[in-house]
């Protein structure tokens, strides 16, 4: 039986902690903040009027089937399955409706686009197909493997073409989607990885094929019943969870992890280290290693969000909904900055605003709406070159911004407001220590984009899970990370 410890209470730490127990080690987890859950988090305003509870993570639960092989029917009774996934509405007034049936789904586009552009988007799902099936055998549940490897893997798969190294998922849009508001749509899968969908490779276009062929689904309760599931599971396995407990050293010698040091000095021995924390602090502080942490300077997008208490039902929204500005490049070149052009990052002056509005009791009171509204942010930083998101008067004003846009976009819920709380990547830094507040670590930009950050350490006993590191991020492939690093270290 070996001794792991974990290094945070995240979805991705909690999910190998579960699996590692089951295998028969001895696990202990670690968590500097005083609950489980990491960036899947949670955040409960009291009012006269109730308790609103708002998710202020991930918002969507895609491929619930990875759910289901760690948890079994734990979560059955909460999961409730979407349609429409996400309303996307466009600047001239244009609704379309995703959904997980593609007969549906492509009646849709042609009625709002015409039949051509659901005739190319026929086109385009054969391809993001071949892509999935290739990803998801090679890349998504493996160990990851180098560039030129992912690459060899393609062609053995016959699939070289779909993945188009070399290309992006603007160039793929272009060639294949001729409706502008088409190219929009697919544009934002992008950010689903934390990336400028003109660098972001055309091989993320199973970020759509999963949502889409697989659906989205919501937990009664909000999505933070997940965390709550794999704390229950880990209780019942025996697991440790020490809440409220920093590690500030991953302790190393001779080639192999001996343990780790906790915040007060102690040194708690272990025989294999999971850590669920950004890869960039894992080698700027834990385990300090300055060309690993090089390579990961370029930070993922952030996200700034409104946490609205509103009077009154709003017609019109899905349980997520889109709004899409006019210029969606102008949104990416303030958030990622242009360096060439010597413009640095700044937030978005005209941004999509993605707004999530649960029709579920448990978590707002009788004729209210919980809001929760996120928009793409540059990450936290407090030099010149970045945006001082912890400056309350920044904070304030932005939030002050996207109310309007909102109202100029026809949605205008300024004056049924009961209360706003303002989440920016300042705070996500604080809580989570991913440094800038960054919700996908490094941003998927380029085929190397693919090849995130091992899961293996470079000390034997040393393993990485979570967002930032392979495969992805988003729920499901953190929940996937643990089962690579599970398998990875076998049964005790």
């Amino acid at each position: 039986m070996s001794e792991v410890v974990v290094i945070g209470a995240g979805v991705g730490g909690l999910s190998a902690a579960v699996r590692l127990a089951t295998a028969g080690h001895r696990v202990t987890v670690y968590e500097r903040a005083g609950t489980v859950g990491g960036k899947l988090g949670r955040h409960v305003r009291s009012t006269p009027a109730g308790s609103f509870r708002f998710d202020t993570g991930p918002s969507l639960l895609t491929l619930p089937h990875v759910v289901s092989d760690l948890l079994g029917d734990d979560l059955s009774g909460h999961l409730v399955e979407l349609d429409p996934i996400v309303r996307h509405r466009f600047p001239d007034g244009t609704v379309l409706d995703s959904c997980a049936d593609q007969a549906t789904f492509t009646s849709r586009i042609a009625e709002a686009f015409g039949e051509r552009s659901a005739d190319e988007w026929r086109r385009l799902w054969r391809r993001a197909e071949r892509v999935w099936q290739t990803s998801w055998r090679h890349v998504l549940s493996a160990p990851a493997r180098s560039t030129l490897g992912l690459s060899t893997l393609a062609w053995r798969a016959g699939d070289l073409a779909a993945i188009g190294p070399g290309q992006n998922i603007r160039s793929v849009g272009r060639r294949y989607l001729s409706d502008p508001r088409m190219r929009t749509l697919l544009d934002r899968y992008a950010t689903y990885a934390g990336a400028d969908p003109r660098r972001a490779p055309a091989a993320l276009l199973a970020v759509p094929y999963a949502e889409l062929r697989y659906g989205g689904w919501y937990l009664r309760g909000g999505l933070g019943t997940l965390a709550d599931a794999l704390l229950a599971r880990c209780d019942a396995l025996g697991v440790r969870v020490r809440t409220g407990t920093r590690v500030v050293e991953i302790e190393a010698a001779g080639g192999r992890v001996h343990g780790v040091r906790l915040a007060d000095g102690a040194l708690v021995r272990a025989d294999v280290v999971v850590a669920n924390a950004d890869a960039l602090e894992v080698y700027r502080d834990l385990l300090p290693d300055r060309r690993r942490a090089a390579r990961l300077r370029e930070r993922s997008l952030a996200g700034f969000v409104l946490l609205l208490g509103v009077r009154g039902r709003t017609p019109g929204l899905a349980h997520h909904t889109v709004l899409f500005p006019t210029d969606y490049d102008a949104e990416f070149d303030d958030v990622f900055g242009r360096p060439r052009d010597g413009m640095v990052a700044r937030p978005a002056r005209d941004p999509a605003v993605y707004v999530t509005v649960a029709d579920d009791p448990l978590v707002r009171p009788d004729g209210h709406e919980a809001w929760f509204v996120l928009v793409n942010a540059p990450p936290h930083g407090d030099n010149a070159a970045g945006v001082d998101w912890a400056s309350s008067s920044t904070a304030h004003g932005y939030a002050d911004r996207i109310l309007d846009v909102l109202a100029a976009r026809g949605v205008e819920v300024r004056d049924r407001v009961l209360f706003r709380d303002v989440l920016t990547p300042a705070d996500l830094q604080l809580t989570t220590a991913s440094p800038g507040g960054a919700i996908y670590g490094t941003p998927a930009h380029g085929l190397s984009g693919l090849r995130r950050p091992g899961n293996r350490g470079p000390v034997r006993g040393l393993f990485l899970v979570g967002g930032s590191v392979h495969p992805g991020g988003g729920l499901p492939m953190v929940m996937l990370s643990a089962k690579i690093v599970a398998d990875q270290i076998g049964s005790a």
